[in-house]
């Protein structure tokens, strides 16, 4: 007669701690040229890129050139990308290929005080128009499965690509012109969130997210003070303020201003980060100042943190019988927003050696993880021998094929990791 193994079970409670300043994702988005330094860590990478230089000439792509020089530089190397492509860029030379401008495209000069001088397009013109939309659909061939691009902003229109032309507002694209590019970018890149400037009626779509370039001064009213043309009231207006919960809200901090709103004007940088729901702040980051203070760091700490996601765990309970394991899992998202792609929650036995012994994948979709409460359950057939195992939970990243979030409690973290409890067959 056969002996059933007696049942084990347990529930454990979790302390939190302080969340890592290093999760994927999430914080900033910094410059990444090669000479810049950041006083904390930055997991994105963030690029502006013109036409030009991708498509020097008509369906010659140099994607891998560009990968290559600036991707790999040794403040880029190893982190997401983030990347808005531009057409015009004021007081640089034209983003427009050369091929493009002989073909007859007007390009219309401007010198404007604090923009700047450059050469605004024919936006409108088909001879720029159905060329630039074939770009983006090989733009999208190129990268909508990349899994190291993080987020991409529609960019392409306008200044910077901003999507304006202020004061100059004739030298911007018509509203059909603007639905075709923002058309093009969702054919081209359905697995990716783009994120918008503005919620104009062409890019007051419920699968977009945006982005504030002016971050705090012009988000939102404070205080009294503020515009109806701020960052927020826009989204409210458009009935786009919900968007957060779908795809990322991005924003770049007012530039050189860092240490202002981490410091006099904190109060003020805090307010709107957790009104905006914001997940990362760049291409200007604070970090990238050189002397900030000790309560400056610790308020760009505490901005990584609140950042996006935050994931604690509450409680961890299993319950192993013969050869299956099933566990429940509880926890907090202490962020201001979810995680935007579907990563996979994964359970893992590991050795006393730290090598991996079985994983398995949990039945869950991270990015229905709101603020707030989450729970998981997973039943795991066991495939190991008989030993003592440290049972582990991890996010996988699909770029590097490893577990790489950092949940906020005080747990071993073992190469990408947490490790729960230790389980013994």
């Amino acid at each position: 007669m056969l002996q059933r193994r007696p049942v084990q079970s347990r529930t454990i409670r979790l302390a939190g701690a302080d969340g890592a300043l290093d999760n994927p994702l999430k914080g900033w988005a910094a410059y990444s040229e090669e000479w810049n330094r950041y006083a904390l860590p930055a997991r994105m990478a963030y690029f502006y890129v013109s036409w030009r230089e991708l498509e020097p000439e008509r369906g010659r792509y140099r994607f891998a050139e560009w990968e290559a020089s600036r991707w790999e530089n040794t403040s880029a190397r190893g982190k997401h990308i983030v990347f808005r492509l531009y057409l015009d860029y004021p007081n640089l030379p034209t983003g427009v290929p050369q091929w493009v401008v002989d073909s007859g495209v007007a390009m219309r000069p401007y010198n404007i005080p604090d923009i700047g001088r450059g050469m605004a397009p024919d936006y409108d013109d088909p001879r720029l128009l159905n060329p630039l939309l074939e770009f983006i659909a090989a733009l999208g061939e190129r990268y909508n499965r990349n899994a190291r691009v993080a987020f991409i902003a529609l960019g392409t229109l306008g200044f910077w690509g901003e999507w304006h032309t202020w004061p100059r507002h004739e030298l911007f694209a018509s509203e059909a012109t603007q639905r075709a590019v923002v058309q093009a970018y969702r054919r081209a890149f359905p697995n990716k969130v783009l994120l918008a400037r503005y919620p104009y009626p062409a890019t007051s779509e419920p699968w977009l997210g945006y982005h504030d370039d002016m971050f705090p001064e012009d988000t939102d009213y404070y205080e009294g003070q503020g515009y109806e043309w701020y960052f927020l009231p826009q989204l409210r207006k458009a009935g786009r303020e919900n968007n957060w919960k779908i795809a990322a809200i991005g924003a770049e901090m007012v530039p050189n201003q860092g240490k202002k709103y981490l410091s006099t004007e904190w109060a003020k940088t805090r307010t709107m980060l957790e009104r905006m729901h914001l997940t990362w702040v760049g291409p200007y980051c604070p970090i990238l100042e050189t002397n900030l203070t000790e309560p400056e760091l610790e308020n760009a700490r505490w901005m990584v943190r609140r950042m996006g996601y935050q994931y604690r765990l509450t409680e961890v309970a299993w319950r192993l019988r013969e050869r299956n394991l099933s566990l429940q899992v509880r926890g907090v998202n202490e962020g201001v927003a979810p995680f935007y792609y579907p990563w996979a929650a994964e359970i893992a036995l590991l050795r006393p050696d730290d090598s991996v012994a079985q994983v398995h994948r949990a039945d869950v979709d991270i990015t229905r993880w709101l603020p707030g409460d989450f729970y998981f359950g997973a039943q795991m057939p066991l495939q190991v021998g008989e030993g003592r195992y440290r049972l582990a939970i991890g996010i996988r990243d699909p770029w590097r094929n490893t577990p790489d979030i950092r949940f906020a409690n005080k747990l071993p973290y073992v190469q990408g990791w947490n490790v729960v409890d230790t389980i013994g067959l």
